[in-house]
């Protein structure tokens, strides 16, 4: 029962993470469409520092402090007031007051660094979302302690539908109220704070509710609380912040080198929103590439490797898979309709060439994260940890070398490329660790480039058929994308399912299991 406890929460946690992600890239094409590639890039500029507030305390701190609360129990030790709740918070507050203050002081230095001084305001305001988060990361740690994934998955949402609701507001204000562009920078900081506050006010309903708190007198352990909290809790979030750490690298660098490349300042600031156009088309990708395939881990990472080494080992295998398969289709067929996914979505087809190279980060950030996650759960923490700082700092020199010869084109290949190496390595590392795991050999290749190829032919002859007639609206072009992508996809997932590309075990722990199992046994 315990077992599928886990199990049951970590797929609630799953549908959140997606629900959330989708709501987190789908509202950039809004913002990019109410104001423009200027609007969007301002926005950009400020998302890393918060989607690392956001994912600090939603993944990272929580799994300190869900850790810490496991062991006091295992010691038959209570989630005491005086000895948990309070020399955690503490702790927690010392950090995220560190960072506030880090950010705050040097916002005006930060600003100059990333080529715009009109940024101080933005980074300044930023800097108060990382006082929310150490309530919010305690109360969702102790509830997962006690294998309780509701209020995380609740609060998650609640964070996010506030979060987005907000930002959309106040660029239809910009928009057609005459603001100043650089309010959606200053908008994102507020609408953040107001999802944290959101999701601290869930998060204290369910403490209300579940009360997981009780009396017991112990001598308070602050050295391990400290060094969980530090070590485990930033490296456990790092898996996370795999495409946050690539944007944050173009935050300081792109745009210094499009100046390099021959832009002007105000065309370098319009290039890069063209290109951030990219970023959530591929956070989309790759949490559909992952997403299932991490609901699989739970299932290995709590198991005992020389217990059940066969079955451990078929998870993983399992989880790869699945992870190549979707992300491999995703991004194959996003390549594909990209001039007419750019003219929907952003209203002309600027950057189609760039962002048709970006696209391949989809592929190789999935199984990224699906192996580096796979590495977390048998321990290989900081490990892990190394390998994305090494991507982050690939992107950053690459950037510098190529941007200002190829432009845009350049900051693609260099994502491309960084992540290429940290989906490498990371395979390279897990094939080390687990010597007897046959990395893809699962993968049906004729099965696979068969629903490949037929999946692209019916795109290129809708296309040549009919994009070349002039759409007379928008809502006519939505029509017809989402219909070439609906039967595309459908193509592509009937094809891998009639060439038996998964075991009917695999499809059993999937959505729609039945219908997904009943097109597998056809002939």
């Amino acid at each position: 029962m315990a077992s599928n406890k886990i199990v049951k929460g970590a797929l609630l946690l799953t549908l959140a993470g997606l629900i959330s992600k989708i709501l987190s890239a789908g509202y950039r094409i809004p913002l990019q469409n109410l104001t423009g590639d200027i609007g969007f890039y301002v926005y950009q500029q400020v998302y890393p520092i918060l989607g690392i507030a956001f994912v600090l305390a939603l993944y990272g701190f929580p799994s300190a402090v869900s850790k810490i609360a496991v062991e006091l129990k295992s010691e038959g030790k209570l989630l005491s007031f005086t000895r948990f709740y309070v020399p955690v918070y503490l702790i927690l507050l010392g950090i995220n007051m560190a960072l506030f203050l880090f950010i705050s002081l040097n916002a005006d230095a930060l600003a100059r660094w990333v080529g715009d001084e009109n940024l101080n305001h933005t980074y300044n305001l930023a800097a108060f979302v990382f006082l929310f988060i150490p309530l919010s990361a305690l109360l969702r740690g102790a509830f997962q302690s006690g294998f309780h994934m509701k209020p995380t998955a609740y609060s998650q949402i609640g964070e996010q539908l506030f979060r987005v609701a907000f930002i959309i507001l106040v660029a239809y204000f910009v928009a057609y109220h005459g603001g100043e562009l650089y309010d959606i920078g200053l908008a994102g900081g507020i609408a953040s704070i107001i999802g944290m506050i959101t999701a601290i006010i869930i998060l204290g309903l369910f403490f209300i509710k579940y009360k997981p708190m009780q009396k017991d007198t112990y001598a308070i352990p602050w050295n391990y609380y400290l060094r969980t909290i530090l070590i485990f809790g930033i490296v456990a979030s790092l898996n996370h912040m795999i495409l946050l750490v690539i944007q944050f690298a173009d935050t300081f660098t792109l745009v210094p080198s499009l100046m390099e490349y021959g832009l002007f300042q105000l065309e370098a600031m319009e290039a890069k929103g063209v290109y951030d156009r990219g970023l959530p088309l591929i956070q989309l990708g790759a949490v559909l590439g992952s997403s299932f395939a991490l609901a699989l881990i739970p299932a290995i990472s709590k198991r005992n490797i020389e217990s059940d080494t066969k079955t451990f080992y078929k998870h993983i295998e399992s989880s790869l898979t699945f992870s190549f398969y979707i992300a491999a289709g995703a991004t194959i067929g996003l390549i594909v309709i990209f001039p007419e996914a750019n003219m929907l979505l952003f209203q002309n087809d600027k950057g189609t060439n760039a962002l048709r190279i970006l696209v391949v980060a989809i592929l190789l950030s999935s199984l990224a994260i699906t192996a580096l996650s796979i590495l977390q759960g048998i321990g290989y923490m900081k490990r892990t940890a190394g390998f994305i700082f090494g991507a982050f700092f690939m992107k950053w020199v690459l950037n510098q070398i190529l941007v200002p010869f190829f432009g845009i084109n350049g900051s693609a290949l260099a994502t491309v490329l960084s992540l290429g190496a940290l989906c490498v390595i990371s395979l390279f590392e897990l094939k080390r660790k687990l010597p007897g795991l046959l990395l893809f050999t699962k993968i049906r290749w004729g099965t696979f480039l068969t629903a490949s190829c037929v999946m692209v032919l019916f795109l290129v002859v809708m296309d040549m058929v009919v994009v070349h007639s002039e759409f007379h609206s928008r809502t006519a072009l939505l029509i017809y994308v989402l219909t070439i992508i609906c039967i595309g996809a459908a193509l592509y997932i009937i094809i891998l399912l009639r060439g038996r590309a998964f075991t009917e075990e695999e499809l059993s722990m999937l959505p729609f299991a039945d219908k997904l199992i009943r097109l597998h046994r056809r002939n």
